[in-house]
């Protein structure tokens, strides 16, 4: 495990309200949530991020951990002085999420993990993603495939203009940056803290996402004591996208219903 990262963050949102961390994609930045950020800030603090390799964070040499990508949101919350918080994670946010919720459960509120996983097999599947990019020096190396599984075909053809906003950030995301987290995604496995979760959690999976497909959400939905499952229908892998009235309708219900920061 490495030294944290002071990684960039944006706040909406009124002060002193209860604060609610986005916590984004794979080669993604904190501006994914743009579909979020006017619901959830008229109720909520919002602290949204760019992981430490992607966009105005600072992107440390070698390969990261799911532990390194933790300890920069800790940092984080240390940072602006938040003690605890509600975790709403897409992806590689989610799998933040979980781990936060197992080794640090005082920090975390509630949970929500959308289209994620807390094991994604085989190593080799994000291994060779990753040697793919840095052999390339830029992740355009794997932009096309990686795109074709963030939106579904109707969504690619109806909204053209915010699948190209998304490639542009993809491809522009630095290359060992982004090999670093898929170095983290490889070697994930939270399966045997799921069990010890105790902030409410929502599992949201999205039907059409063949990047990590409902059956990883169903694992977690099943293995965190209490968790509510939701399925979004014609959603591809950034559901919170694709489907942002209805992701953002499940998002203010789990923390409406929820103990909030208390």
């Amino acid at each position: 495990m490495s030294a944290a990262v002071a990684v960039h963050h944006v706040l909406d949102g009124p002060a002193g309200a209860p604060e609610i961390v986005l916590s984004a994609s794979l080669g993604t930045t904190h501006a994914m949530w743009e579909p979020q950020r006017a619901v959830l800030a008229a109720n909520y603090r919002l602290v949204r991020y760019d992981y430490r390799g992607h966009g105005a964070s600072p992107v440390p040499p070698g390969e990261y951990s799911i532990e390194d990508l933790g300890a920069d949101a800790l940092a984080l919350l240390d940072r602006l002085d938040i003690g605890k918080a509600a975790w709403c994670g897409i992806s590689l946010g989610g799998m933040v999420g979980l781990w936060l919720a197992i080794n640090a459960p005082e920090r975390i509120s509630q949970l929500i993990a959308i289209c994620s996983s807390s094991y994604a097999p085989p190593p080799s599947r994000w291994l060779d993603r990753a040697a793919a990019v840095r052999a390339a020096g830029s992740v355009a190396a794997v932009a096309d495939a990686v795109l074709d599984r963030w939106f579904t075909a109707a969504f690619n053809q109806a909204h053209p203009d915010v699948v190209e906003r998304a490639a542009t950030t993809l491809r522009g995301t630095p290359a060992a940056g982004y090999a670093g987290c898929c170095s983290a995604i490889a070697d994930l496995d939270l399966r045997a803290g799921l069990p010890q979760i105790t902030a409410p959690t929502l599992v949201i999976a999205a039907a059409q996402d063949t990047a990590l497909p409902p059956d990883h959400g169903e694992a977690i939905a099943g293995s965190v004591p209490g968790a509510r499952y939701e399925l979004v229908e014609q959603a591809a892998h950034l559901a919170s996208i694709e489907q942002a009235d209805i992701v953002n309708q499940l998002i203010i219900e789990h923390i409406s219903n929820g103990a909030g920061n208390a």
